[in-house]
C-alpha cells in the first residue's frame, strides 16, 4: 500500500513539473509574440491590473489547454509526457495566435495594446483574457474527445480552434446586434461593467463549443452540426438570460441603465449579467 501511493505521489510531482515547464513556456512565447510588452514592468513597476487581467486569462486559457492531455485515463507516463509535451506547445501557439485575432477582429475598432498598456482599460483586459480562456475551452473540447479525423489528432485540434475562433467572433458581433449599446464604444471609454458582461457572453458560447466538441468523434459534419446546434442554442439563450437576470435576479432594475447610463458603471449588476450567461451555458451543457 506505501509504494502505490508512493508512486502515485511521484507520478503527481512529475505530472505537477511536466506543466510548470510548459508555463515557463508559455512565459517566453508570449514575449515572442508580444515583443514590445515588458510584462516585469507592466505588473511590477506600472501595477498595471489591466494588463494583469489579461495575462492571467492567457495562463488560464493555458491551463484549460493543457488540461486536455491530463484528464482522462493514462496511456503511462511516458505517453502522457509526451502528449503533454505536443498539445502543451500547440496550446501555446493557438492561444498566442488568439490573442492576435482578439486585437485584429473582434477588438478591431480600436488598438488593444495602446487601450491595455497606455490607458490600463481593465474592460478591454477582461475581454482579451475571456478570449484567451474560450480558447483554452475550445482546445480541451478538440483534444480531449475520443477520435478523430483525417490527418490525426493534432490537425483536428488546430481546425475546430480555427472553426472556435470563427464562431467566437460571429458571437460577438451577433451580441453587438442585440445588446442595446455598441460594446466597442463602451469598452473605448473605459467601461469595466461593459467588458464583463460580454466576456461573459463569450466564455459562456465557448462552453457550449467545448461541450460539442468533446463528444467522441463520428464524422466532421456529425460534430459541426454538433457545434453549430449548441451555439445556436447560446446565441438564442443571450437575450433570453439578459432577460430573466432583468427580471429575476435584477427585479426593478435595468441592465442597460445600470451598465452605460450611469455616471459610474455599475459594476456589481454586470458580475450578475455575467454570471447568469456563464451559469446558463453549464446548465445547458449538463441538460443535454
Amino acid at each position: 500500500m506505501f509504494t502505490y501511493y508512493l508512486d502515485a505521489a511521484i507520478t503527481t510531482v512529475i505530472y505537477l513539473a511536466a506543466s510548470f515547464v510548459l508555463f515557463i513556456v508559455g512565459k517566453f512565447v508570449y514575449q515572442i509574440f508580444h515583443p514590445k510588452v515588458k510584462v516585469a514592468y507592466e505588473l511590477v513597476e506600472h501595477d498595471n491590473f489591466a494588463f494583469a487581467i489579461s495575462y492571467v486569462g492567457y495562463y488560464i486559457g493555458l491551463l484549460l489547454a493543457v488540461g486536455s492531455a491530463v484528464v482522462g485515463e493514462s496511456s503511462g507516463l511516458w505517453l502522457d509526457l509526451m502528449d503533454i509535451g505536443v498539445y502543451g506547445a500547440l496550446a501555446i501557439v493557438l492561444l498566442n495566435l488568439s490573442i492576435i485575432i482578439t486585437d485584429k477582429f473582434i477588438l478591431r475598432q480600436f488598438s488593444v495594446k495602446k487601450e491595455i498598456l497606455e490607458d490600463r482599460n481593465m474592460g478591454v483586459g477582461v475581454v482579451e483574457a475571456a478570449v484567451a480562456i474560450s480558447t483554452g475551452l475550445i482546445i480541451l473540447g478538440a483534444i480531449h474527445g475520443e477520435g478523430h479525423g483525417d490527418g490525426g489528432p493534432i490537425v483536428t485540434a488546430v481546425l475546430f480552434w480555427l472553426f472556435g475562433q470563427v464562431l467566437l467572433f460571429a458571437t460577438t458581433i451577433f451580441y453587438n446586434v442585440v445588446i442595446p449599446y455598441n460594446v466597442h464604444k463602451e469598452l473605448e471609454k473605459d467601461n469595466l461593467a461593459a467588458g464583463i458582461a460580454f466576456a461573459g457572453a463569450i466564455i459562456a458560447v465557448a462552453n457550449l463549443i467545448r461541450f460539442a466538441l468533446a463528444h467522441d468523434f463520428e464524422s466532421w459534419i456529425l460534430t459541426v452540426e454538433d457545434v453549430l446546434a449548441d451555439v445556436a442554442i447560446g446565441l438564442v439563450f443571450i437575450p433570453l438570460m439578459r432577460f430573466l437576470t432583468d427580471k429575476l435576479l435584477l427585479p426593478g432594475q435595468n441592465l442597460t441603465d445600470e451598465i452605460v447610463n450611469q455616471e459610474v458603471p455599475n459594476v456589481g449588476a454586470a458580475l450578475v449579467m455575467a454570471f447568469a450567461y456563464i451559469g446558463g451555458s453549464i446548465l445547458i451543457t449538463w441538460a443535454l
